[in-house]
């Protein structure tokens, strides 16, 4: 279960290592080399919403930053089984996304939050929104009416959604965070400061030059190339999609603690 509270940097390595958020995650080798390997073959289903032109056409390169960021088996004859994401590096890069969120918060900004993986991370989001709106932000209300093929891009909780058939929807695609950032252009109003996000969602945003921080997997590479060219400002390396939600708990205080924006901050 959840460790109650705020968890120190060793608890919180420890947690994460003992819910499969990190350490030995569930995504299989196989599964991960695969993704990496339609990336570098310019399967854009898996650029996340970036533009990565012929930069990382070679998928060694690919595994390189994954180990380096991540903290996936640098070998690459490494094919099948086990492979893990380093805890050490999941907390880093919390602290980095701490960092931005405290920019945000002294700077009152406008911040927009997003996730394409609603069974795992709409609460991360959820939390985190709160926490900044409490700090003086504008949490970002996106425009009334917007959809993609895959879907309506709807907001629950402070958080941008794909809902398909009254259901929250598993997106990789940039499609849904285009919709927003047309929409409120066309509606006059500015767009945001920071965007909050993961998947397709962050990565179109950076791609358009918004400051944006977000989750991905190891098996989601195009986020942590697009942190490795300084287009995205953060990548957070974890398991998108654990046993409980309630798992990412922990994770989520030990963040807002460090951006100074817990209760009682």
């Amino acid at each position: 279960m959840p460790i109650p509270g705020t968890p120190s940097r060793a608890e919180l390595v420890d947690h994460l290592v003992s819910t499969r958020i990190a350490g030995d995650v569930a995504t299989p080798r196989e599964n991960n080399l695969s993704h990496y390997r339609k990336l570098a073959n310019g399967d854009r289903n898996f650029w996340l919403g970036l533009e990565l032109g012929d930069r990382w056409q070679d998928e060694q390169d690919v595994l390189a930053v994954m180990a380096e960021r991540v903290g996936v088996n640098d070998d690459a004859e490494y094919r099948y089984g086990q492979d893990t994401i380093d805890p050490e590096l999941t907390v880093d890069a919390l602290g980095r996304l701490a960092l931005r969120l405290r920019k945000a918060a002294d700077g009152r900004q406008r911040v927009l939050f997003a996730t394409g993986h609603p069974g795992g991370l709409l609460d991360v989001h959820r939390a985190t929104a709160a926490a900044l709106r409490a700090a003086g932000c504008e949490v970002v209300v996106i425009p009334d009416g917007l959809q993609t093929d895959e879907g309506y891009v709807m907001q629950f909780a402070d958080v941008a959604v794909l809902e398909h058939g009254a259901t929250l929807w598993h997106t990789h695609s940039g499609e849904p965070m285009r919709a927003i950032l047309t929409g409120l252009e066309r509606e006059g109003r500015p767009l945001p400061d920071l965007v909050v996000a993961d998947h397709g969602w962050a990565g179109y945003a950076a791609q358009h030059g918004l400051d944006s921080v977000g989750y991905a997997d190891c098996n989601d590479p195009a986020l942590f190339l697009a942190e490795s060219e300084g287009t995205l400002q953060v990548a957070v390396p974890l398991d998108d999609h654990v046993l409980s939600p309630r798992y990412y708990d922990p994770m989520t205080a030990y963040l807002l603690t460090e951006a100074g924006l817990a209760q009682g901050d």
